[in-house]
Formats: C-alpha cells, structure tokens, sequence
C-alpha cells in the first residue's frame, strides 16, 4: 500500500509537519482502567500533538501578536500612580466627553491600548486568511459579552451579588450571542469543513487510510480550547466590567479584581490565538474555504450528495472494468474463477468457491494488467 506523506501545508511557504497526530501513542492509557476513558488518551495524544506543532510552527509572527495584545490588555486597566479608575471617574460625562476628561496619563494609555488591539486584529486578519469571517464573529461576540456585563454592573455595582432575575437578562442575551456566534456557527463551520475536506481529499479504497485521516483531522482538544475560551470570555468580561463599577467616592482600588481581569484576558487571547491558528494550520494548505454545509449550499459552493458506488476505470484505456468501490471506501471485486459469482474484498478469499480474490484485473478492451487500487481516482491528501 502506497504510504502517504507526512503532514500538512499551511501555505505556500510551509513545510511539512514532522508527525502525525495518529503516530503519536501515550505511554501511559486511561482506557486500559476502563473503556470509557479512551477520550482522555484521545485527549491527551493531542495535546502532546498540538505542543509539537505549536513549538515547530509558531514563531515571530503569533510571539509579537500576542505581546501586542497582552501589552494593549494592561494599558488599558492601568491605574497606578494615576488613580482615575480609583476615584470613580465622572459618571455623568460619557463618550468623547468622557475622554477629554481623563487624566493625560490615563488618556495616553487608552489611545495606545486603543491603537494596539488594532493591530492585533490586523496582525491576526493577515495571519489567518481562511479564518477571516470566523474571527469577525467571535470579535463580535467578545463585544457583546462585555456589554452584556457592563449592564448588569450599571444596575447592580456588586454583580452577581444581591441581584435579581431582571439584572442577569442583560448577561443572559449576551451569552447567548457569544455562544450563537462561537459554537453555532464558527466551531459548526470549522467541523463541517474538516469533514469534507477528509470526505473529498483522503477518499482512499483503504478503509484503514480514510479512518487515519479522520484522527489525523481530529479536533477534539481544539474544541475543548474553544469551551475553556468561552468561560474566560465571561470570567474577564465580569471581572473589567465589576473594577470600574464602584460608585464614587469610592474607598479604595481593587486590585485583585483588575489582577484577574488582566490575567484571564492575556490566558484568553492566547487561546484565541490558537482557535484561529488550528483550522490554518490543518486545513489552509489545501485552499478550503471555512463554512458550514448550510452556507455553502446557500453560495452554491458546495452541495452534500449521498455517496454512491464508483465504477473501476482502466487506467490505460478508461473502460469500465468490473471493480466496484462502495461508499465506505471498500472495493469489491469479482472471483476470477470460472462459474463462480462471488465477490468480495482483493486478496481475500471468496466466500463461494473459497479461492483467493485478484489483485489485479486484466482489462477486456486493452488487456493490459493492473492494480485494482490504480482503477480508482484518489485525491491528494495533506
């Protein structure tokens, strides 16, 4: 069986990855202990996959986007030595008004931190191209958490404390616009375009190579990047929104509160980073366009047939030979045997006549002799 390279491309400048995710074993395993624990090896093989290609891929580029973005993150929830945050500012002056307000200090470091997250976006704009739509999402429903609980705070200062049912509407209606936004449709899109990719792109007569392609495209320790993402989204976007709600005069600055804000927000970015970073990595190589199966039909891009069994062709003279390749990427093909009617998988041994099945078919037109796998079009994998 002809054996397929190593890896993936990201772009035309790419390499090769060193390994694969399915060559990659644990020494240790969950699932000798008990069955059902397998998803914790499955797990743990990624995460030893996704170090591997991090520290072999990221380089410059994603070091400087998120030192940009941590630096913006503390510029903008700086307060010591200025002590605007800690007065409570002027609530009665919102907007433009609000800024031309501020102390020059804090006013210097909201534009710098205003210019920085700009270039994080442009930075990660330029960096991951296949996910420029899906980054426009999840920005959208970053900003709408962070709404979501500033309006809370505005109510109830002390969110989630003493609070009522009306005070959490806000951050209900914000949650579900981030979760819409991010599993609804982002991880929904990266899925669905994962499975076509293996479904188009690794179609192989071996069950065994399509069943390897489908682990190597495994996003299972990306999805639950994604879930911890989502609760650090929240966990920030309470903890900004709850070191500025202090009603003035307030008694002192809380530090913690701003401590966790800065912390949990440098922790998500690095994880939005490689949520936008995977779906590059594994599928940009190929030129795929990240989008759910709904969306492509709506564009016309793409429409989800049923599988169906695929003629054997002659490579030489492109008749129809009587090799057959199921659904499943099984192929059948008939006893050599004269009198015999059986069929069954090349090489194996036929259920009627219990002789061994051809490898290879002689074809009735040009009679030339090949390999059964060689009558099937197979698509270039990654």
């Amino acid at each position: 069986m002809e054996e397929e390279p190593v890896g993936t491309v990201i772009d035309d400048h790419a390499v090769p990855a060193s390994i694969r995710l399915s060559d990659i074993t644990s020494k240790f395993k969950f699932s000798e202990k008990d069955s059902r624990l397998q998803i914790l090896d499955n797990l743990a093989e990624e995460a030893t996959f996704h170090s591997k290609m991090i520290i072999e891929r990221w380089g410059a580029g994603e070091a400087a986007t998120f030192l940009l973005a941590s630096v913006a993150i503390i510029l903008g929830a700086w307060d010591l030595g200025i002590g605007e945050f800690a007065s409570g500012g002027d609530y009665n002056r919102v907007f433009t008004e609000g800024m031309l307000f501020l102390k020059d200090m804090s006013l210097i470091f909201a534009l710098l931190s205003i210019i920085a997250w700009v270039g994080v976006i442009v930075r990660l704009w330029l960096r991951f191209p296949i996910m420029r739509e899906n980054l426009v999402y999840l920005l959208v429903g970053m900003f709408a958490t962070q709404l979501g609980y500033i309006s809370a705070h505005a109510n109830t200062p002390n969110f989630p404390t003493n609070t009522g049912i009306n005070d959490w509407t806000s951050v209900g209606m914000a949650n579900l616009v981030l979760i819409f936004l991010s599993f609804v449709v982002v991880h929904r899109a990266v899925t669905e375009t994962r499975d076509i990719h293996v479904e188009e792109r690794h179609s192989h007569p071996d069950p065994r190579v399509v069943e390897r392609a489908r682990r190597d495209h495994s996003l299972g320790l990306w999805s639950l990047a994604f879930a911890f993402w989502y609760l650090l989204v929240n966990l920030f976007s309470w903890a900004g929104a709850n070191a500025i709600a202090a009603r003035p005069p307030t008694v002192e600055y809380n530090f913690g509160v701003t401590s966790l804000y800065v912390l949990t927000n440098i922790l998500a970015i690095g994880l939005f980073i490689h949520i936008l970073w995977y779906p590059q990595f594994m599928l940009g190589g190929a030129g795929d366009r990240i989008q759910s199966v709904r969306a492509r039909e709506v564009s016309e891009d793409y429409t989800r047939t049923s599988p169906k069994k695929r003629q054997g062709i002659c490579p030489i003279c492109s008749s129809n030979t009587p090799a057959i390749q199921h659904p499943s990427g099984l192929i059948e093909v008939p006893c050599s045997q004269l009198d015999c009617n059986g069929r069954g998988k090349p090489g194996t041994t036929c259920v009627d006549c219990d002789m061994t099945l051809p490898t290879r078919i002689a074809c009735s037109s040009c009679n030339s002799n090949t390999t059964i796998t060689s009558h099937f079009a197979r698509q270039e994998a990654w």
